[in-house]
């Protein structure tokens, strides 16, 4: 097992976080969604090795509110950073609005060796807000419902969001960096999102010609399943499936063998 250490540095002027762990071979770069952060990978990273970040507005990174919360945004973010710390080439992990990474691969799809999709957001017209999300998206409703979060609140809003309740320590871990900057950039970034957006943004998919690994909780109460097909169809390279019926949003917490199955294919 790889030892996991945390850097905070200063690029582009502005304070990024990211965890990061040997690895041999091509490093893999694994991208959080909301509203978690980098640590979330912690157990990913040990085993496989890379580097995982803290996207803007989460974790350890700049909270600062001019920074532009989109998936452009996070598009343009993570090119910089890669560039930035020497990577020319990675595999990539996502989940949830992490997916935002898939904007960068289809724009330079030949820096991506492997690809790995955990329950993602999907890049496709027609997807349905969750209920949080369609309230975080309502301007001044959103503030008020972020504004009054609390451990509680926060344990009976992701109740279902797994096949098995969350842990206390990845409720702890989510909540202990939900502050002010944080929710500010949720807010932001859900609400950045209109019609047209997402299919905008998955429009060159097609390009991405690595091979792909969904791995999907199909107990999801945020993501449809069906966005794991529309990946595999979307997707322009060989595509493996891992589709569970006894898993939620964070799969590998119902189902531990999701990290054993993505270091098979990052590794192989």
């Amino acid at each position: 097992m790889a030892e996991v250490e945390q850097r905070i540095e200063e690029i582009d002027g502005i304070p990024v976080s990211w965890r990061s762990a040997t690895a041999d071979g091509t490093p893999v770069l694994y991208v959080h969604g909301v509203p978690n952060s980098s640590v979330m990978w912690e157990p990913f990273l040990a085993r496989t090795g890379g580097v995982a970040v803290d996207l803007p507005g989460f974790g350890d990174s700049v909270k600062a509110g001019t920074f532009p919360y989109s998936i452009a945004g996070y598009d343009g973010f993570l090119e910089r950073f890669l560039d930035w710390i020497g990577l020319a080439r990675v595999s990539l992990v996502v989940h949830d609005f992490g997916a935002a990474a898939l904007s960068f691969a289809a724009r330079q799809p030949e820096r991506v060796e492997r690809l790995v999709l955990i329950n993602a957001l999907p890049l496709f017209d027609g997807y349905a807000w969750h209920r949080a999300a369609r309230l975080w998206r309502i301007p001044v409703v959103g503030e008020l419902v972020m504004g009054s979060t609390t451990p509680r609140l926060l344990r009976v809003a992701l109740r279902h969001a797994n096949a098995m309740p969350l842990a206390e320590r990845e409720l702890r871990e989510i909540y202990d960096k939900f502050d002010y900057g944080t929710q500010r950039a949720t807010l932001r970034l859900y609400r950045s999102v209109r019609s047209g957006t997402l299919a905008a943004a998955g429009a060159g998919l097609h390009r991405i010609g690595a091979p792909a690994l969904i791995v999907w909780g199909m107990r999801d109460p945020f993501i449809p399943d069906r966005a794991a097909a529309q990946y595999a169809d979307a997707l322009g390279g060989e595509i493996e499936a891992m589709l569970l019926d006894d898993a939620g949003h964070w799969p590998w917490l119902d189902r531990p063998d999701v990290i054993d199955r993505a270091e098979t294919f990052l590794t192989r």
